[in-house]
């Protein structure tokens, strides 16, 4: 049943594959980087049908003349760049957070059984984790979401190493080990 489920992730790429030649392209993108203005408004009537865009197409113009007034750097110029320092020293940290984390070796630890009931239940919460990510970023902001999901997570993560070494001793010690790891996948996709 697995390579059934691992595979049925192909069908929406399949139906993605197939559909995409039939989308507009963005208009934005045919005035900005392109300069056809026929063709974007073309796909601003596929997109929303026919009538009077004029308010969009200046707005793209206003949008486009904005870019054209800032400089595009490159990565050896962003890395040199001081008044940028701080922002790349901010995310190579975040990054190496999440790479450190280790939330694919937490199954691990877990008897076979159980794998395929977690991994399930690790899809369906980075699916719940981006829905309330979505609405509580406006909320509160990127940086509360940071602090509260590392919080979070390092706490998480400490009952995690309790329950994990008490899971031979108490039979139900399983489940909330899945409880935990659950809990960790939905704090993590709030968070980082």
């Amino acid at each position: 049943l697995w390579p059934w489920l691992l595979a049925s992730s192909g069908l929406s790429a399949l139906v993605q594959l197939v559909t995409l030649p039939f989308f507009p392209d963005s208009p934005s993108y045919l005035l900005i980087q392109k300069g056809n203005e026929e063709a974007c408004r073309k796909a601003i009537r596929k997109l929303w049908g026919e009538g009077d865009h004029q308010a969009e197409i200046d707005d793209i113009m206003k949008e486009r003349g904005a870019m054209a007034s800032t400089k595009t750097l490159r990565v050896l110029e962003v890395i040199k760049e001081r008044s940028l320092r701080w922002q790349l020293y901010i995310l190579m940290t975040v990054m190496t957070t999440l790479q450190l984390c280790g939330i694919n070796a937490v199954e691990s630890k877990f008897e076979e059984y159980l794998i395929p009931y977690v991994s399930l239940g690790v899809g369906l919460c980075e699916c719940l984790s981006s829905i309330l990510c979505s609405t509580l970023i406006d909320r509160f902001g990127r940086k509360v979401l940071l602090w509260g999901g590392y919080s979070l997570m390092c706490s998480v993560l400490a009952l995690l190493t309790m329950t994990l070494s008490l899971q031979h001793q108490f039979f139900w010690m399983h489940y909330f080990s899945v409880i935990l790891i659950f809990l960790f996948v939905v704090f993590y996709g709030i968070g980082p």
